[in-house]
């Protein structure tokens, strides 16, 4: 199946950079399966896929968009979505949430991306298009080392450098020129604020508030992190 033959049978376009990044290899990752990690993954750290070294972001093959396309429309399936409402998934997370673009509330040319929680009747709004979500994720990224898994502070750089070699293409210059100054910066430790006055310790190159103030700064949305009932149900 292809991108067209998606396109066609759902009745929707797809945003021209994910065409791009179609044409580009950025959406080849490869056949997950139990070695994946251990045989595919190797072969694309050195030129990184669309957001591959992202924390819970498992891009979907064609094949398996289509799956969870279907499986959506399904009028049998337990999430009952709303047919006002058209989902296309591109991605997931582990826990099987689907990263989709919002092709019914595409306005002025933007379809939003929003995260469809697969265990409870809520999409929430993640970016107005595309390129903002990819800032945003490679922000996030930053802000975010992975110490559960021992990723060491060199490592952590040279994903994040190799990134940014294959994605900056697809951001605004003023986005990747961003991004380049952040991977100049020394690795900090800080705690990140959570509900309820908590903390939690984080590691990277910039605070969840600095984060904070970049997103609203460089791609401003009014409806981030907002979220919609999406069923039919109850």
């Amino acid at each position: 199946m292809t991108l067209s033959e998606i396109e066609h049978q759902y009745d929707f376009t797809y945003p021209a950079l994910y065409r791009q990044l179609e044409r580009d290899g950025m959406l080849d990752m490869g056949e997950y399966g139990p070695d994946w990690y251990k045989l595919v993954y190797p072969t694309l750290t050195d030129r990184p896929t669309l957001l591959l070294h992202a924390d819970d972001f498992e891009l979907l093959n064609i094949e398996a968009v289509a799956d969870a396309v279907d499986t959506l429309l399904d009028a049998d399936d337990y999430r009952k979505i709303d047919p006002a409402f058209q989902f296309i998934p591109f991605a997931q997370t582990g826990a099987g949430d689907h990263y989709c673009f919002f092709t019914s509330s595409l306005q002025d040319g933007e379809m939003p991306i929003v995260l469809l929680w697969h265990d409870q009747n809520e999409a929430q709004y993640l970016a107005k298009n595309l390129q903002d979500f990819l800032f945003h994720m490679l922000l996030t990224s930053m802000a975010e080392q992975d110490t559960y898994n021992e990723v060491g502070d060199e490592d952590f750089k040279d994903q994040l450098a190799k990134t940014l070699g294959t994605h900056a293409r697809y951001l605004t210059p003023e986005q990747a020129q961003v991004l380049s100054a952040l991977l100049n910066r020394d690795i900090i430790d800080y705690e990140g604020v959570l509900p309820k006055g908590r903390k939690e310790a984080h590691r990277g190159l910039l605070t969840d508030i600095e984060l904070a103030s970049l997103r609203e700064a460089m791609i401003p949305y009014e409806k981030f992190d907002s979220s919609f009932a999406y069923s039919t149900a109850g």
